[in-house]
């Protein structure tokens, strides 16, 4: 799923950081779950919500990566071919991919039950997938321009109609 020789790479280095980022986040976060207290709720729902948020992340972000097909590669590149996707997901956000895999670790905080987990896991994924995000719609906007630009105009970055 890496991009091709032919593709025009604009990376950047997004996906070592996103590797730096969310390794030790989900480390630290178990880790941090098993020796401190910082409990969400004393109820068994809570584990069963992380469960459910980290199975459906999962899930609709594999959706996701199948529908993208050739289009889809783990590092930020520009394919000869490109297409800007604005149907199922695409039409409310731009990045739906993202929105499911910061959905997987806001499950993962909630399943340890621990509100600094939560943050651990959440907060630097989440700066991470920010960062990346604009460096792609840069080398969206610099193959598509206006059309991309249009695109902005009409979805939101992660969470539809919100942001």
């Amino acid at each position: 799923m890496k991009s091709g020789e032919k593709d025009q790479k604009k990376d950047q280095s997004t996906l070592n950081i996103l590797w730096i980022v969310i390794l030790p986040s989900v480390f630290f976060a178990v880790l941090i779950s098993r020796f401190t207290a910082f409990q969400i709720k004393n109820q068994y729902w809570i584990l069963y919500l992380g469960e459910a948020l980290i199975v459906a992340g999962i899930f609709f972000r594999w959706i996701i990566i199948k529908s993208l097909g050739k289009f889809f590669t783990v590092d930020v590149a520009i394919k000869e071919d490109h297409q800007i996707k604005k149907e199922g997901f695409y039409k409310y956000v731009r990045h739906p991919s993202y929105s499911f895999a910061l959905l997987t670790f806001l499950g993962l905080g909630l399943f340890l039950n621990n509100w600094l987990s939560l943050f651990v896991a959440f907060v630097p994924t989440f700066l991470g997938f920010l960062y990346r995000i604009k460096v792609e719609e840069q080398a969206l906007l610099q193959k598509f321009g206006n059309e991309y630009l249009e695109y902005q105009k009409k979805t939101k970055k992660l969470i539809p109609y919100i942001f």
